[in-house]
């Protein structure tokens, strides 16, 4: 009787685990597909981000992966870990683990010139880097015929970089643009942000309460936001990305390469870049776990009552 109520429990409790392990952290990638951008290499990834033509991604165990066009280089990824990566147009900024910068790929405006020092958050522009330093200063570098590197003065949590402009989010949530303004898109809304991103001659924003806002040119409807909730937001070229509060994907704006038609299922971030877009997947466990584990117990006393 004892051996019995032992193995019964131990092939249970095997059950149990065997499933709870059942997650995903694979990545999807839809729209264009004409580089490989959008074909992610197989594995486990905690980020990822695109560039004009290329993607990076960053595994569990803080290496990066590079995939798509590498005409200039912009995917031959350095080595070491790294905490986050982003793409420009033809070239890569990574943020490694402890703080500096690497840069990689097309260098023609000293866009991979990458400042020294540490830094707490990185974006790309189109041919312009931005970071945030350990203080909360701002730094800029690459191309700045617009101002767009030209940086503002004060302490900022969140950036981005559009095709000729920048954006920034101060430490008390308010925004701030500078560079070209010939659409509109540095005229930032009033309000609290926690996140915000930027396309070519647009801009949008995640509020404090999750909804979001668009600013600039309008021409494809990028800047129509959805309704609803979020929790992180990213811009192509013309269009934009955003994961929904319970998970889901919605994708708005220009559609000629089937960027906005978002795939079903839940994710855990998202990323776009050009005309595509990348989201990490999430599996849940499966909803039988509690019922296993409910059986096996009732098992045991059964047994014990034998």
């Amino acid at each position: 009787m004892g051996k019995g109520l032992v193995i019964r429990c131990a092939v249970v409790l095997v059950l149990c685990c065997t499933f709870a392990r059942y997650a995903g952290a694979a990545v999807v990638g839809w729209g264009n597909t004409t580089y490989g951008q959008t074909s992610a290499p197989s594995g486990d990834f905690s980020t990822v981000a695109l560039g004009g033509y290329h993607s990076l991604g960053i595994r569990p165990d803080g290496t990066l992966a590079g995939w798509g066009t590498n005409a200039y280089g912009q995917i031959s990824v350095p080595s070491g870990t790294f905490r986050k990566a982003d793409g420009g147009e033809f070239y890569s900024l990574g943020l490694r683990s402890d703080g500096t910068l690497a840069g990689w790929g097309r260098n023609d405006y000293g866009q991979t010139n990458v400042p020294s020092g540490t830094f707490t958050n990185i974006a790309t522009g189109f041919w312009h880097g931005l970071g945030i330093r350990q203080d909360g200063m701002l730094a800029g570098w690459g191309f700045n015929y617009y101002g767009q590197t030209t940086v503002p003065a004060g302490t900022f949590i969140a950036i981005a970089g559009g095709h000729n402009h920048s954006l920034g989010i101060r430490s008390n949530g308010t925004l701030v643009g500078w560079g070209a303004n010939n659409f509109g898109q540095i005229n930032v809304p009033s309000g609290t942000f926690k996140a915000v991103a930027a396309g070519q001659y647009f801009s949008i924003g995640l509020r404090t309460d999750g909804t979001l806002a668009g600013w600039g040119t309008n021409g494809q409807d990028q800047i129509n936001v959805p309704a609803g909730t979020f929790t992180a937001i990213d811009a192509g070229t013309f269009h934009g990305v955003a994961l929904r509060t319970d998970g889901t994907v919605v994708a708005w704006g220009y559609n000629y390469n089937g960027q906005t038609n978002v795939p079903s299922g839940l994710f855990s971030a998202v990323a776009a870049g050009g005309s595509a877009n990348l989201a990490i997947e999430v599996v849940p466990e499966p909803a039988g776990l509690g019922l296993l584990a409910v059986a096996g117990l009732m098992l045991v006393r059964r047994q014990r009552r034998d």
